[in-house]
């Protein structure tokens, strides 16, 4: 909560002159002071409103009260116009506005997403520690690092400053600086309940779901109804379990919202990573509030600052998530400047659809600060430049992936050297691809996604047995029907004596540019490792479809010879020359007549 505004709002007036201290003047009415006291801001709001109404409001106290109590209900569109009314009152009534009417408009909006006006009128304020949080919090999202740590170094050791910087941490993914001073914190302040939830955040974000839910309990067991605390819960549970798990925490957290009049709009769906909360804690006041105050980027949906819409939308998009993407495009494209990791989880769910034209135009102007986003941008990069042959979008991906995999966070997790692999792929490194690859391969045992490439992997050095182990095990049709993975198969088959099957591939594809390569694929590498039937079957097709092509011509004849010289040197059966006798009746050229009449000769050796 704000608490240096109940300070500001009173410190003129006393507390007899429209301050939460003044008692109704009807015994049937609760008094401004209980009703804030018990959060009831509704209540605070409708009695505000009562006593303008009657005439009986103090002003300009009326309508701070009035902006304070908006503020907290999370209406910050409502307490923004209300603080910009006494802004403008004053300077039509030729007086300068007092200095706090402008610190309290930069707190509205801030939490509007509106980091430049409200950094300018935070300004305008007194110089308070509430002012120095403001432009500490406004510097991290302008990207003014020298203002930062110039603001960092004016932080004091107060609860309120204390839990600001450890909500810079958290955004800034520090998340073990931040977990620091929530401890201390609540070493301190065992009261505050909410810095559970902070530090279950925290656990969260480190991927330590199991103690997050432990710390979380601690707060749930008193808070039952928190709308962020349910939503990190069910996150946990998607994590540690599966989504069937983490919608059943959810649907109990929307029944009671349900049951107490929050709307929650239609349900939802999306793919990828869940949205735990709606950020960091960029605290201004005192670490008993229960909710976490993360500013979207944009005002919200619908031009509405509620706190319930927003809840709203991030129930909505993780219900998108934990359904494995049932209804993403209409739940997740109104999200994308709303919930974070919407734009994510939606470039995903293109990526899944192959519309890598759209995940690429999410994600391309995207200025990565996560890990994840590092990721993501580099496999949208990467999957873009490999299909438009684009070398700048395959160095900006290997350069996010290098960037990430080489982090000293990151370097010694899965991820990180998942990241150093694909880097080393896309330079064409595979001794150095391998390295990587066989230090996590225990944590992907039957995943396709990594056989195959472990298989391309072991392809290009030459380990073919291997290979051919790797890419036989993935079994998603989608996979298996991709040229990338049925040319590796093939060549696999191929170098492992096994030349049939690598024809089978063939006759299973449909007549394309595709089939055309395959042929050419199996034709000069079954001729290499001399299993010349299908090197001569393989030929005659391309020399059927392409007559003009001599080459196609001299390959089919010496394939044709070899198997000949392998019978003979009874390293084939007999039965090999009635395919090859078959195969050169469908040639025109005149060697055709003398390499079927030797054939023929030798077949009619007595003895043969």
């Amino acid at each position: 909560m704000l608490l240096s505004r109940t300070k500001a709002a009173t410190s003129q007036a006393g507390a007899g002159k429209g301050g939460p201290n003044e008692k109704s003047t009807s015994n049937s009415l609760p008094t401004l002071e209980q009703l804030l006291l018990d959060r009831d801001y509704t209540g605070a709001l409708t009695l505000l409103e009562f006593e303008r109404s009657a005439g009986t409001a103090i002003q300009p106290y009326n309508w701070l009260w009035t902006g304070y109590a908006a503020f907290h209900l999370g209406d910050y569109m409502r307490a923004m116009t209300i603080y910009q009314k006494l802004v403008d009152d004053a300077k039509t009534n030729n007086t300068a506005p007092d200095p706090l009417y402008h610190l309290y408009l930069a707190v509205t909006q801030f939490y509007l997403g509106m980091y430049e006006e409200a950094d300018a009128n935070a300004k305008k304020g007194p110089q308070c520690k509430l002012q120095n949080r403001l432009h500490f919090h406004a510097s991290h999202k302008l990207n003014d690092e020298k203002r930062l740590m110039f603001h960092h170094q004016h932080l004091q050791d107060v609860v309120e400053d204390q839990l600001t910087l450890a909500s810079i941490h958290y955004l800034r993914g520090h998340y073990q600086e931040a977990i620091d001073i929530y401890k201390r914190l609540l070493g301190e302040h065992p009261e505050y309940l909410a810095l559970n939830v902070y530090l279950a955040l925290c656990y969260y974000k480190l991927d330590y779901y199991d103690v997050a839910q432990e710390v979380l309990a601690l707060y749930l067991a008193r808070v039952p109804d928190s709308v962020t605390a349910g939503n990190l819960k069910a996150c946990n549970h998607f994590r540690l379990y599966n989504g069937k798990a983490a919608e059943l925490e959810l649907k109990q957290l929307l029944d009671r919202m349900s049951a107490s009049g929050a709307a929650i709009g239609a349900s939802a769906a999306g793919a990828g990573g869940a949205q735990s909360s709606s950020g960091g804690s960029p605290t201004f006041g005192s670490g008993a509030s229960s909710t976490t105050a993360g500013a979207p980027a944009k005002s919200l949906s619908g031009g509405s600052g509620s706190n319930q819409q927003f809840a709203a939308d991030i129930l909505r998009h993780n219900l998108v998530v934990f359904r494995n993407g049932e209804g993403a495009l209409g739940v997740l494209e109104p999200l994308v400047d709303v919930v974070p990791e919407a734009r994510l989880n939606l470039a995903l769910w293109h990526l899944r659809h192959d519309d890598m034209v759209a995940a690429y135009e999410l994600m391309k102007d995207v200025d990565p600060a996560s890990p994840a986003e590092y990721i993501l941008k580099a496999i949208v990069f990467a999957v873009l430049g490999q299909a438009q042959e684009s070398r700048d979008h395959l160095k900006q991906a290997q350069q996010h992936f290098q960037l990430v995999g080489s982090s000293a966070s990151e370097c010694d997790t899965i991820a990180g050297r998942q990241c150093m692999a694909s880097c080393f792929f896309l330079l064409r490194h595979f001794d150095d691809v391998l390295i990587y690859l066989n230090s996590i391969k225990a944590y992907f045992f039957n995943d396709d996604t990594f056989n195959y490439n472990f298989g391309q992997t072991k392809a290009a050095l030459g380990a073919w047995a291997e290979a051919l182990e790797a890419l036989t095990a993935v079994q998603d049709e989608k996979m298996r029907s991709e040229f990338t993975f049925i040319s590796h198969l093939a060549k696999c088959y191929i170098m492992c004596n096994k030349a049939r099957q690598a024809w089978e591939l063939y006759l299973k594809m449909d007549t394309s540019s595709e089939s055309f390569t395959l042929l050419q694929i199996i034709a000069n590498d079954s001729y290499k490792t001399q299993q010349y039937l299908y090197a001569a079957k393989a030929f005659d097709v391309l020399e059927r479809l392409d007559p003009s092509a001599p080459e196609h011509w001299e390959g089919k004849r010496g394939a044709c010879l070899g198997v000949f010289q392998q019978v003979v040197q009874s390293r084939e059966p007999r039965e090999d020359l009635r395919e090859v006798l078959s195969l050169l009746r469908n040639s025109s050229n005149p060697q055709v007549e003398y390499i079927t009449r030797m054939i023929r000769r030798w077949l009619g050796t007595p003895g043969v």
